[in-house]
């Protein structure tokens, strides 16, 4: 299995909309007491073992828009076929608090999952889109997902991380994907 959480490398890219992905898997590794210490296939990235079976989890370095180089280099120097494959990513689409969990479909309007289902060839890659809401404004979008998230928002985004780590760590272990989408299908927190 490959686990992917989506974002823009570097400091100067830390705590903004795009790194919802990058969020999700730092809480991941906190809560299974792994860290990112291996680099390839233009990603960092770490290796587990569970039931003797080999899982990765990643973060590609590639910036956003070119996420599926390194996706499509992970899972083919592994031999993980797309279908255990999970990419986390946020998504303007969805209210903030909700999360959605399905097996397939298009990149939609998120850049980085349009290059990965161009790289891979295939809209049959699961994925958890973390909502973020269009709070642009007057803003383009590149803006809008570059700036930084507010100390409010980021507080209550740190308890979808949570729930969804939780999610995603018990799917590692009982690879039940319809458990994982009845988990967190649907709006896990309420903003106020």
């Amino acid at each position: 299995m490959l686990i992917v959480g989506l974002g823009n490398p570097g400091k100067k890219y830390e705590d903004t909309v795009h790194n919802m992905g990058f969020m999700t898997v730092d809480v991941l590794l906190d809560k299974i007491g792994a860290r990112l210490d291996k680099k390839g296939c233009e990603a960092e990235y770490c290796v587990q073992y569970i039931g003797g079976e080999k899982q990765i989890i990643a973060k590609p370095q590639t910036f956003m828009n070119l996420s599926g180089v390194s996706v499509k280099m992970l899972a083919n120097s592994n031999k993980i076929p797309l279908s255990d494959v999970i990419v986390i990513y946020d998504d303007i689409d969805l209210p903030l608090g909700n999360v959605r969990v399905r097996k397939e479909g298009s990149g939609g309007s998120h850049n980085g999952m349009k290059n990965i289902v161009a790289e891979c060839g295939s809209t049959a890659i699961p994925r958890v889109r973390i909502g973020v809401g269009d709070e642009r404004g007057n803003r383009d979008l590149k803006d809008y997902v570059l700036s930084k998230v507010g100390k409010q928002k980021h507080y209550m985004l740190d308890k979808v991380f949570d729930k969804v780590a939780d999610a995603i760590w018990k799917y590692m272990v009982d690879r039940d994907f319809d458990l994982l989408m009845r988990t967190l299908n649907g709006k896990l927190v309420d903003f106020v």
